[in-house]
């Protein structure tokens, strides 16, 4: 974080969200204070609220990418979630309180991800050791004993050993480390051995928070400290498989959960983002659609999560007065000023995002890393087919794009979408069996296959 100015913050985000600069420099800042309020003392830091930010701006120009890009830059727990999927308090829907569970349970799964890869090495080790154990099986005491890799590779040799277990035992031992040998340079990952897998379903409860009904899954296990055998089966599956399974297996106990819900929840709490998208569906008293018993409730109801509140999880408690908060709304029909008074304070920071112009439309098909035009391009070469497309060719595709946009209803970038999947139908459609190499995507050809779907007004009689 130290290295990520503001001004890098808006370059990472350059790369996969084009325009909307106002916007990139509100989050940026927004960020960047949460790097500067980690460096105070403890007493003031608890005093630094984060300042929560409102995006206003129509569908498809880009407040949600920019929201989640700017918490993967930093790997912060993000959620994104809708405003209209909520209910006051006392009616059939989805506590808001249920935003931060969510948020909570994205940032243990993060952090857990996160342990597991430090000992995935470990892990895999012991799994191979597990592995070598089900294909050579310590001897027992018996005249014959049967060789288990004359059996494992399709040989009926029968072996003589003595009484002797700790001879014969030595010599299993040696067996399992040729097998080891053998596992590490995946010379026997097509054979097939039974292994057993712990049961992933578990005995659980519903616990209810105040008088809505988001449940809580509260493990029986847990609560009486593990003391539940966990159940089993077996399975076989090629030893391939069983080495991903036995290495997760082997590195679920290496970790220390009470370590890592620890840890989640306090990065939840000190770098968690939640975006709440459609915030302008419940504004307004005279919208006519929406849950109208409960719009404004929702409002009062999201009002002391954002204010900062402790907001009750099956891992224990959660403060929210750090979280950074960022809600977008397209304010069509009603007006930020529709939201309730102490809702419209919590959000001091507005940004107003452009619509989007033909120029933009261009730059969005080539520019970003994962642009669309790209994407497409590398679909096709899984088939040997080679795409091109002339200047000329994603000029048209962008001012197509812009003029639908324009009489119709404007769902910004995600009209690129709609395009360019009817554009290359035909193409992706006929892709296994084109014996061309190369495809040039010129402008007759888009004029083409998208002419259908425009029809040009006649501005002129406008004209005075």
């Amino acid at each position: 974080m130290k290295e990520l100015t503001p001004k890098q913050i808006v370059k990472e985000l350059d790369k996969y969200i084009i325009g909307q600069q106002k916007a990139k420099k509100s989050v940026a800042i927004a960020l960047r204070n949460r790097y500067r309020r980690s460096l105070l003392d403890d007493e003031f830091k608890e005093e630094v609220k984060p300042k929560n930010i409102l995006m206003i701006g129509p569908t498809g120009v880009g407040k949600t990418e920019i929201a989640r890009r700017l918490a993967k830059l930093v790997n912060a727990p993000f959620v994104k979630v809708e405003a209209t999927k909520f209910t006051e308090v006392g009616y059939v829907g989805r506590d808001v309180e249920s935003m931060v569970r969510d948020l909570v349970q994205t940032s243990i799964r993060m952090v857990k991800s996160e342990k597991i890869e430090m000992v995935y090495s470990k892990a895999y080790d012991i799994a191979l050791d597990r592995i070598a154990e089900i294909l050579v099986p310590l001897h027992k005491k018996t005249e014959d004993f049967i060789n288990p890799l004359n059996v494992f590779f399709g040989t009926n040799r029968t072996d003589k050993y003595n009484n002797d277990n700790s001879a014969e035992n030595e010599k299993i031992l040696e067996q399992r480390k040729e097998i080891r040998k053998r596992l590490n340079s995946n010379e026997l990952d097509d054979k097939v051995i039974e292994i057993e897998i712990e049961e992933s379903k578990s005995s659980t409860i519903e616990m209810f928070s105040g008088i809505g009904i988001e449940e809580l899954n509260i493990n029986v296990n847990d609560l009486l400290g593990g003391i539940i055998p966990k159940m089993t089966k077996k399975r076989k599956v090629p030893i391939k498989e069983a080495k991903k399974i036995l290495t997760s297996q082997e590195a679920q106990k290496l970790i220390d959960m009470d370590e890592v819900i620890n840890e989640g929840i306090k990065r939840a709490e000190e770098n968690g983002i939640i975006f709440i998208d459609e915030i302008d569906k419940i504004a307004g008293r005279n919208y006519s659609s929406g849950p109208d018993i409960s719009r404004e409730g929702v409002q009062r109801d999201i009002l002391p999560i954002i204010e900062g509140s402790t907001v009750m999880t099956k891992y224990g408690p959660v403060k929210t007065d750090h979280i950074l908060f960022i809600a977008a709304g397209a304010f069509h029909i009603s007006k930020v000023t529709d939201l309730i008074p102490e809702i419209q304070g919590r959000f001091p920071i507005r940004v107003e995002l452009e619509n989007l112009a033909q120029d933009n439309f261009k730059e969005i098909l080539t520019k970003p890393q994962n642009a669309l035009i790209k994407q497409y391009q590398l679909l096709l070469e899984t088939e040997g087919i080679k795409v091109t497309y002339t200047e000329e060719a994603i000029n048209e595709i962008a001012k197509i794009a812009y003029l639908i946009n324009e009489q119709s209803e404007n769902i910004g970038a995600r009209r690129l979408h709609t395009i360019l999947e009817k554009l290359h139908e035909d193409i992706s459609f006929e892709a296994p069996d084109i014996e061309e190499n190369e495809i040039v995507i010129d402008e007759k050809y888009v004029r083409e296959k998208l002419g259908d779907i425009i029809q040009e007004k006649d501005m002129s009689k406008y004209i005075i």
